[in-house]
């Protein structure tokens, strides 16, 4: 009433609408300067379009045509300063930031090293796959297709990280490139993009290959790596490893210049156990049924049945100790006992095998270090489906399909500072029943808009709700203060 009485509201219509979402973008943008996107994206056009690229990862997902439709309801113009754009847009930005990939991710690298204090001891390498919409991507091809989508093409995606799981750089491959071979390329972005001279490389079970171990050996770069089941029954036979050494919870055996590190996890062990044994249960159920079926129509295939069992057996990994055979029209199975122990003989265990000298790595080190890949497979699972949603891809180009994975790596950075923020002001879902996750803040931050209020003569004003409390934590838990007014609008009301 003092405002009232004060004349403050005699050029105010006493209307206010909601325009368009500020809160979302404007926390994203911060997040991005925080990391030091911001600032290695430069100032060119392309830069601030691939921002908006990087964010909308985060927010929204899904193709460059439902990017436009989204920014139509956010404050892309006054918060990232970015004019109307469209599909093409986009495409023509994805060309300029694949350009400039390795130059960003060098800096980004030198500021990581600036942050840390000294460059990485360690960097770990997985690699994931990613299928298609489509069949006319040029990097597009039929492999092994970790997503479970058969029939459809796909890409390699090889993510490199330092020790505490931070991405540094990102490439792709064609869909049908094997593991070991994307090792290389690792090696040079290692020596000659980061300038590293003495680095462990942790790779996943059969990535280091004979050819990878010397290529690294040439660089002066060591490896952590483990080996797979048919490596450690050669190792068996040629009397190298003994099975008795697996009942040690760690231990250590020597081989020419390497380190063989000896572990059995006994959670896996039961856990395989188990599964075997759900999987005979599951096979003997079928027979009964089958059997029951042909026995009750005399134009049922009983050998058509035998097949179809035979092929389930193998793909659920029981025909090395199954047989199962047919007698008149009934079909028999029998179980070779020593072959089931054989099969059963690794369950739980793994065989590290690593360069590294002692004296820089003990064997509980050495598998600790080897564990940490569990790191790069959480943000695999953050880029393809907890939250960043790379897949399915729907791109031509190759340059442009490595761009597109290049934004969903810049994306994960934000990522993780957006949620080990919230982590530390909230805790955890597993923690805290209040915990607030990244879906959360970024819903409440959707309700974040501009107000428009108009005078007696017609000109609209903008104006800033306050957040409420909820909205208030979430931006302090990332550093954030609000503003006290709006920027100024690049476009015309």
């Amino acid at each position: 009433m003092e405002r009232l009485v004060k004349g403050e509201f005699d050029d105010w219509s006493g209307e206010m609408t909601s325009g368009e979402i500020f809160g979302v973008l404007f926390a994203l943008k911060h997040l991005a300067d925080q990391v030091g996107i911001t600032r290695v994206l430069g100032t060119a056009p392309e830069s601030k379009l691939n921002l908006f690229l990087i964010l909308a990862r985060i927010a929204h997902g899904g193709s460059r045509l439902s990017a436009v439709r989204w920014a139509q309801q956010h404050a892309v113009a006054s918060v990232l300063g970015v004019d109307d754009f469209d599909e093409d847009d986009l495409y023509a930005a994805l060309d300029w930031l694949a350009s400039q990939q390795e130059r960003i991710e060098r800096e980004l690298y030198q500021a990581y090293v600036k942050q840390q204090g000294q460059p990485p001891v360690l960097v770990l390498y997985d690699v994931t796959s990613s299928y298609f919409e489509g069949e006319c991507n040029e990097l597009g091809r039929y492999g092994y297709n970790r997503d479970g989508k058969r029939g459809k093409q796909q890409i390699v995606i090889g993510l490199l990280t330092a020790e505490d799981g931070e991405p540094l750089a990102v490439r792709v491959f064609e869909g049908n490139t094997a593991d070991p071979t994307t090792v290389a390329s690792q090696i040079t972005i290692l020596k000659e993009q980061f300038g590293l001279a003495e680095v462990v490389l942790v790779g996943d079970r059969g990535m280091i290959k004979a050819k990878g171990k010397a290529a690294l050996s040439a660089q002066g770069f060591r490896y952590i790596t483990a080996l797979t089941d048919a490596q450690v029954r050669t190792f068996l036979k040629q009397g190298v490893l003994q099975t008795d050494l697996f009942d040690a919870h760690l231990c250590e055996v020597e081989h020419g210049d390497k380190r063989l590190i000896v572990r059995r996890n006994d959670t896996v062990r039961v856990r395989e156990e188990r599964r075997r044994d759900d999987k005979l249960t599951q096979l003997q159920a079928k027979i009964t049924a089958r059997n029951a079926f042909v026995k009750d129509s005399t134009r049922a295939s009983a050998a058509t049945g035998l097949a179809a069992l035979q092929n389930w057996a193998k793909r659920h990994k029981l025909s090395g100790f199954v047989t199962l055979t047919l007698e008149e029209r009934v079909i028999v199975w029998s179980i070779d006992e020593e072959a089931k122990a054989q099969d059963a003989l690794l369950d739980g265990c793994y065989l590290l095998e690593t360069n590294v000298p002692v004296d820089m790595m003990d064997a509980k080190t050495v598998d600790a270090r080897y564990r940490d890949l569990q790191k790069v497979e959480r943000n695999f699972r953050t880029v393809k489906t907890a939250f960043l949603e790379i897949r399915p891809i729907f791109l031509r180009k190759a340059e442009r399909t490595k761009a597109h994975v290049f934004v969903a790596m810049l994306a994960l950075k934000i990522t993780r500072q957006f949620e080990a923020g919230l982590r530390q002001a909230f805790g955890t879902t597993e923690s805290s029943s209040t915990a607030i996750t990244s879906d959360d803040a970024l819903l409440a931050l959707g309700r974040l808009t501009y107000l428009y209020s108009t005078d007696r003569n017609g000109q609209r004003h903008t104006h800033l709700p306050r957040p409420d409390e909820q909205q208030a934590q979430i931006l302090g838990a990332i550093g954030l203060a609000f503003p006290l007014k709006p920027k100024a609008q690049k476009r015309a009301a």
